[in-house]
């Protein structure tokens, strides 16, 4: 197959809407700086927020969330407290949403709409309002994907996010495949723009003398869907950038940033240690995080941060060579969703072999070539990862970025895990929060908060049943104030009364039909609102006061004496919280659906929409071809019997009818039903 790419489209692209904005500039005036360092240290007894970091959470924890606990609450009183008795000590609240792909981004967004004041459902079901009460909104992988969404699109309901509001928004539209869009023909047209405009950005990148890789193909290929700029209409085109130009550290500049109406987002990715091997990578690689004010890690080997809005550049002890020698503009926001689901190293080697992805759609076949293509005309540090300055991109096993919101100077009191990891038979086990608190009482006991008691394995996680429901982990703390954050784990489970589930699909499965999406969101969403009932298939009345008791319980504890738990609250952490001298059984879940049913299994898929969009042609194609075969049978037919009757003796009124084959013919059917698969 011969491929091709339209590159010449790319010069009448404006510069203000420029795929090739994605590069970055380099050689650009530094920021002043007394000391001209860029790079802040501290160690784990001296670690601070960044002030900007400081200042927002104040601003927002002023302004905004005290208004959204009264909307969510009212006064407290239906949970057996007084909301004014806190004094405004309330909780600070984190929520972390972990990988790994698509299902990941699908599943945090049916969760957020479940706790989604904006959501009517949500909110007199008594779940909607954790969201707009919470300081942070921390993602990783699949769940990066969810948050840069959100943030880039300043804000919107998860359901406007993802299906679109008929105006700014598209939604994700991820019935478009990530790698071939088009259709399987990936020698057509549309696939080869597509292909073309994502090459074009990463060489872009490349000839700024920025060390590129496949993460950056991959960030590309995300943008189309969860930042803005593309429709339905112009996802081939080059009218716009795709997102290319849309940095991190920009955030800052939206309305609702400026407002404090969105919580502080991160991101989390894992770093792959030079001339390691493939994944998981060992407990004691650092975990680095990205915010709009700086880059870093918190973890005691390394402990220092810098500017994200000059990541990228060179630094020798911190500072850059020169005044004129910073990068801008590297902190892409497609670059971050990259790198923390940068997947390569971990499913395919080091050689471009992209067998784990579906071939089906035409996605190992599309990897391979912007692979190759990548490879044959850029230089890279190393082609699997994502190259940063002393970074690269890489896996462990804490799929949920839990590290970020335990950092002591973060101070959180309540962590909600939003968890949609494929560890057994494509649902969580719990895996990712037995890593994170191996990792904290391992290596990190002195810069981060204590883990709560939690199952001490997999196996224990799976046997108990909290890998099925949602539970509450620390909730009876020994030290005021207390030694943990309360962790309050939503996985990704079957639904509770016991319909097929939806919402298990593979990691690389990179096209949702319309139905599939709003399938999967829904079961999440229902899930998450319904809480569960020991022993029945039946959503629990009284969930959504649980979650409020959780979300509150902390501000308790801030208080001289620590007010007791309310008797409605007692009655929820009996049923919901995890006891480790008396664990509860996955028994007590019956009727659950583990295994996956298509909710659309006859969707259009790439065959179908290959045939739909080339009908005309493949209905004249045969058309075309039946005649060309019932006009050469014809003509044989003929051509054999005058022969005959030249070598017989005969008369004109011996001749029969059935000797005038060409008759029977003429009513040959001029096309015929073509089976859809033999075409390919």
């Amino acid at each position: 197959m011969t491929l091709f790419f339209p590159f010449l489209l790319f010069a009448s692209v404006a510069a203000q809407y420029s795929i090739t904005d994605y590069a970055p500039t380099i050689n650009a005036p530094c920021p002043q700086a007394s000391n001209n360092v860029l790079v802040r240290t501290f160690t784990p007894q001296t670690q601070a927020l960044n002030p900007q970091e400081g200042s927002y959470l104040g601003a927002r924890e002023s302004n905004a969330i005290p208004a959204a606990w009264s909307d969510w609450v009212g006064n407290s009183s239906s949970i057996g407290y007084n909301l004014a008795f806190f004094n405004g000590s309330l909780p600070r609240i984190g929520i972390a949403v972990g990988g790994q792909g698509y299902r990941a981004a699908q599943f945090g967004a049916g969760v957020f709409s479940a706790l989604d004041a904006r959501n009517s459902t949500a909110k007199s079901s008594g779940t909607g309002g954790l969201l707009q009460v919470a300081s942070y909104l921390a993602g990783s992988s699949g769940g990066s994907w969810l948050t840069a969404s959100l943030m880039l699109n300043d804000w919107p309901s998860p359901s406007t996010l993802v299906y679109g509001d008929g105006r700014a928004l598209s939604g994700w539209m991820l019935d478009l495949d990530l790698v071939a869009p088009s259709s399987i023909n990936l020698g057509d047209a549309e696939n080869q723009a597509y292909w073309g405009s994502i090459l074009a950005s990463v060489e872009a990148k490349a000839n700024a003398s920025i060390d590129t890789s496949i993460t950056d193909l991959w960030g590309r290929a995300l943008s189309y869907h969860f930042l803005n700029q593309t429709t339905r209409n112009n996802f081939y085109t080059n009218t716009t950038a795709h997102g290319a130009g849309q940095l991190w550290s920009q955030i800052p500049l939206l309305p609702s940033y400026a407002d404090q109406s969105m919580p502080f987002p991160i991101i989390a990715a894992d770093s792959l240690p030079s001339g390691s091997g493939s994944t998981p990578v060992s407990l004691d690689s650092v975990v680095y995080e990205f915010t709009p004010i700086e880059f870093g890690s918190w973890d005691p080997s390394l402990s220092a941060m810098a500017p994200m809005a000059y990541s990228g550049t060179h630094l020798v002890n911190g500072a850059p060579s020169s005044g004129s020698a910073c990068v801008t503009g590297f902190d892409q926001v497609a670059f971050m969703m990259g790198t923390s689901a940068s997947i390569f190293n971990a499913v395919d080697g080091p050689n471009g072999n992209f067998k784990s992805f579906n071939n089906q759609n035409g996605d190992v076949t599309g990897m391979q070539f912007l692979y190759e293509q990548l490879a044959s005309k850029v230089h890279s540090r190393s082609i699997n990862v994502a190259n940063w300055p002393n970074l690269d991109g890489g896996s462990n096993l804490e799929q949920v970025p839990l590290g970020a919101l335990f950092t002591k100077a973060r101070a959180v009191d309540v962590v909600v895990a939003v968890d949609a990891s494929a560890d057994d038979n494509q649902w969580p086990n719990g895996t990712t929060l037995v890593t994170t608190s191996q990792r904290i009482s391992s290596l990190l006991s002195s810069s981060h908060q204590a883990f709560p008691p939690i199952p001490s394995s997999a196996q224990d996680f799976i046997s108990t049943g909290v890998n099925q429901r949602p539970t509450f982990f620390g909730c009876n703390p020994t030290q005021f104030p207390a030694e943990y954050p309360l962790v309050i784990y939503i996985p990704n489970s079957p639904p509770f009364d016991g319909h097929p589930p939806a919402s298990n699909t593979g990691n690389l499965q990179f096209t949702y039909t319309p139905l599939s999406t709003a399938t999967f969101i829904d079961q999440a969403f229902q899930n998450t609102l319904s809480g569960f009932v020991p022993n029945t298939t039946s959503r629990d009345p009284n969930w959504g006061r649980c979650l409020q008791c959780a979300a509150l319980d902390r501000a308790r504890l801030k208080l001289t004496p620590p007010l007791a738990r309310s008797s409605i609250c007692v009655q929820c952490f009996s049923q919901y919280c995890y006891d480790p001298y008396n664990p509860p059984s996955a028994h007590e879940l019956p009727g659950r659906d583990y295994k996956y049913l298509n909710p659309d299994p006859g969707g259009l898929d790439k065959v179908e929409a290959f045939l739909g969009r080339n009908k005309n042609a493949i209905i004249g194609g045969a058309v075309a071809v039946a005649l060309l075969i019932g006009g050469g049978i014809a003509l044989i037919f003929w051509w054999r019997k005058r022969r005959e009757r030249k070598n017989r003796y005969s008369r004109v009124d011996e001749l029969r009818e059935d000797d005038e084959p060409w008759k029977f013919y003429d009513s040959y059917p001029a096309a015929h039903e073509m089976d859809r698969l033999s075409l390919f």
